[in-house]
């Protein structure tokens, strides 16, 4: 591949992409729906995890960008009356999604119905493998179940997969069982298999959680009739605007960075995200860049901006800032993986492990549980990288501030009893 552009350090990538990012404001001062608002029209996604050894992962991209905020208010615009956000996998992952990208996401759903029942899988399209086998299995065995799950969401309103079944038995694991629904994973009854069809292909959406758990309601009684009502894109148009958001938020990426299964926003199959990109560069939407020590195209957002970055903040796994390793790997000089998954014993760092961005670097990894018990912010462990500024004082503060915001009374520091 021949890499055409402009060619800058890895250092102004990395200044572009944190300002691309949101980061390096204000992070003081009352945050409302608008501050949080321009957070998520930032980021594009907030990934959702049901992780809680600290907090669910979805609130902390906001904290780490604008500070101490009401979770209560990112509760109320992605559950409350007339919400500005959706929660779905049509995106990257199980994903807050705003509303306004509802129609761009419908020809997902569509794909979603083809892949449970046609084959080969759509690359573009992750519907849960065990939906499809699931229902390829249902079909078969119980032909009427979609239509009795539906009809009981129908007359009852917001449930759970569980009462959407009336309280059926899970499947017994049969060896060999080719049904990964009854897999070592999870063993999900024949409704949660049926609801989740239905919220795959669009039919039913989440319309709350009750202990993290989903309530899963008619589409049309959860999103805003205005959203509902837009025009239909076509699958190209939708794609195209999909890929923007993603440039947009990224500031600097390669394709596979932009539209990639692993940490792309919206992931799409590489000559459909090429040709789209080509068009973007031709609109001079995008530009062709060379980022030193990166062998791979890039491509810079036209107006994301080369800035000095006075950031300071414990990143969540899961933000859009590190969700992709390797790209991590290449701004950052930080090799990351979530040990979450990983036998105690070969744990290097901790168990969740939170990336401390100081500047425009990663300077120390900083392991984190919160002691509700107890109102402590337990730190088992404090890394710093190689060659890192000197960071206890900034870290110091921003732990604190976690604190205070997880309503914790106390930080534990490794060596420490506790400290106020």
């Amino acid at each position: 591949m021949v890499v055409v552009g402009e060619s800058i350090s890895v250092r102004e990538a990395r200044r572009v992409v944190l300002g691309a990012q949101g980061f390096g404001g204000v992070r003081a001062g009352r945050v409302d729906v608008r501050r949080v608002r321009g957070v998520v029209g930032r980021v594009g996604v907030l990934q959702v995890d049901s992780v809680n050894v600290l907090c669910r992962s979805h609130y902390l991209p906001v904290f780490a960008r604008v500070g101490e905020y009401s979770r209560a208010t990112l509760d109320r615009m992605v559950w409350g009356d007339g919400p500005e956000l959706f929660e779905g996998f049509w995106g990257h992952k199980a994903s807050l999604l705003p509303v306004g990208s509802y129609p761009l996401v419908r020809w997902r759903m569509r794909a979603a119905e083809r892949q449970v029942w046609d084959e080969p899988r759509d690359p573009a399209v992750s519907v849960p493998w065990s939906v499809v086998v699931g229902m390829r299995r249902l079909s078969v065995e119980r032909p009427g179940l979609v239509g009795e799950v539906l009809a009981r969401i129908t007359a009852e309103g917001p449930m759970t997969a569980g009462e959407a079944g009336g309280g059926e038995a899970r499947r017994q694991r049969r060896d060999p069982d080719p049904d990964p629904s009854t897999g070592s994973m999870w063993n999900w009854q024949d409704a949660k298999i049926a609801v989740e069809y239905l919220f795959s292909t669009g039919q039913v959406m989440i319309a709350g959680r009750r202990s993290f758990e989903r309530l899963y309601d008619l589409t049309e009684r959860v999103l805003p009739d205005a959203v509902l009502r837009a025009p239909e894109l076509t699958a190209d148009e939708a794609r195209l605007e999909l890929v923007r958001i993603s440039a947009r938020s990224l500031g600097i990426a390669t394709l596979r960075e932009l539209c990639g299964s692993t940490g792309g926003h919206y992931p799409l199959p590489a000559a459909t995200a090429k040709a789209i990109v080509d068009e973007l560069v031709e609109a001079g939407e995008l530009i062709p860049v060379r980022v030193e020590g990166v062998t791979q195209q890039s491509y810079r957002w036209s107006t994301a901006e080369d800035r000095p970055i006075q950031a300071r903040a414990l990143l969540s796994p899961f933000d859009t800032l590190i969700w992709n390793r390797d790209r991590t790997h290449r701004l950052f000089d930080f090799f990351y993986r979530i040990s979450i998954y990983t036998p105690a014993a070969q744990r290097i760092h901790g168990y969740y492990v939170l990336p401390f961005l100081l500047g425009d670097r990663l300077v120390a990894r900083v392991d984190l549980k919160a002691d509700r018990k107890n109102s402590t912010l337990l730190v088992p462990t404090i890394t710093p990288e190689p060659g890192a500024p000197e960071f206890t004082e900034p870290l110091a503060a921003e732990l604190a501030q976690l604190a205070h915001w997880l309503d914790l009374e106390r930080v534990q520091l490794p060596g420490q009893v506790s400290t106020r």
